[in-house]
């Protein structure tokens, strides 16, 4: 075998796995999501900035407070999962540096600039949700994200008062009726990879 997982593995996590479009009512628990992150803390940043914050919304208000920033295609199977993840970007990330990055004492310092700052939490992050979404698909999941929502407006009502900046919605549970869509074609290996 060239791949060290296997073909079971492989499949949940990639040939298998879909955006979920419907939920169950099935809840997410609190074990599951504790799983989740314990597997997504380990994914690669810069210097270990590890910028990538969640905000679990699972009450009504919050819930009624994030559909009016989703996209109208969005609503109805944001409304329907059991819960729902706003993906978002520390940009006070370089506070715990101290302490996630400590053999060097002036990392922090290397940050001053708010907007290099804000890039390097963005890009990190990005980084990281891939490795939240295969945590989801790795929990026996399916997870919907999309970036189809006002995140000025989610960063102002649901994010207020914190440095993060909201960068993905997902949708996580199990799947309802009919959750796929048909799976739309994927490139060729040599109209992506090249080799110099």
């Amino acid at each position: 075998m060239t791949l060290a997982l296997s073909a079971e593995a492989q499949d949940l996590l990639f040939r298998q796995a879909r955006t979920a479009n419907t939920f169950t009512d099935e809840p997410v628990s609190e074990e599951q999501v504790a799983a989740i992150y314990d597997l997504v803390k380990y994914a690669p940043t810069a210097m270990n900035t590890q910028p990538l914050r969640v905000l679990l919304v699972r009450t009504e208000e919050g819930r009624e407070r994030l559909l009016k920033h989703m996209s109208e295609g969005n609503r109805e199977k944001t409304a329907s999962a059991p819960l729902v993840a706003v993906l978002a970007a520390d940009t006070a990330f370089h506070d715990t540096l101290p302490r996630t990055f400590p053999h060097f004492p002036g990392a922090r310092d290397l940050f001053a600039d708010d907007a290099a700052r804000e890039q390097t939490a963005r890009f990190n992050a990005t980084l990281q949700i891939g490795y939240f979404l295969l945590g989801v698909r790795a929990a026996g999941l399916a997870a919907g994200p999309m970036g189809g929502f006002d995140a000025d407006g989610i960063d102002s009502d649901l994010l207020a008062g914190t440095s993060w900046k909201s960068l993905l919605v997902v949708n996580i549970g199990r799947p309802g009726k009919d959750p796929w869509f048909d799976r739309l074609p994927r490139l060729e290996q040599d109209e992506v990879v090249r080799a110099l």
